[in-house]
């Protein structure tokens, strides 16, 4: 079996991969053709966003593929927002997902930050629980008005959040 994915910074010229990615992904809990056209320009990554300095977007790579990526946004200097989490459907459940939120951790950590503020697909909050999230009430969907999300915190100590 292979090792843990690389994990590295994505550029610019990875905004479409990680756009399609995002859509797979997120296609993979069965959504209809007509929601999962909804949401297209919410998972749509702009390469704008991944050279700007508020966002932070880190992808994880097997044997050259990308098989995982998340997006961190800094909302303050001690507050940061996960905009993205999403793995290859085939490699939902083998631990990359796991590994992107502790890398994400690790991340806002060194940046200072107290809070990852994550707002999940329905279909994540066991994972985001099981991640070491706490559940802290909903958020209304920006792509389908009256849909309301799982919103989650992880608390960031100074030395970062040790997930098992």
């Amino acid at each position: 079996m292979p090792g843990p994915p690389t994990i590295r910074p994505a550029v610019p010229d990875e905004a479409a991969c990680l756009s399609d990615l995002a859509m797979r992904s997120k296609a993979h809990w069965g959504y209809s053709p007509e929601f999962m056209e909804s949401c297209r320009s919410e998972l749509t990554v702009d390469r704008k966003h991944i050279l700007s300095d508020q966002f932070d977007y880190v992808v994880a790579v097997e044997k050259e593929t990308v098989v995982g990526f998340y997006a961190i946004e800094a909302v303050s200097s001690t507050d940061f927002e996960l905009e993205a989490l999403f793995v290859e459907p085939v490699r939902i459940g083998c631990g990359i997902g796991r590994l992107l939120v502790q890398h994400a951790v690790r991340n806002v950590a060194g940046k200072g930050g107290e809070t990852l503020l994550i707002q999940g697909d329905p279909n994540a909050t066991k994972f985001y629980s099981a991640a070491g999230a706490r559940h802290i009430g909903s958020r209304e969907s920006e792509s389908i008005p009256g849909r309301f999300l799982p919103l989650f915190q992880i608390r960031i100590e100074p030395s970062g959040l040790d997930i098992a």
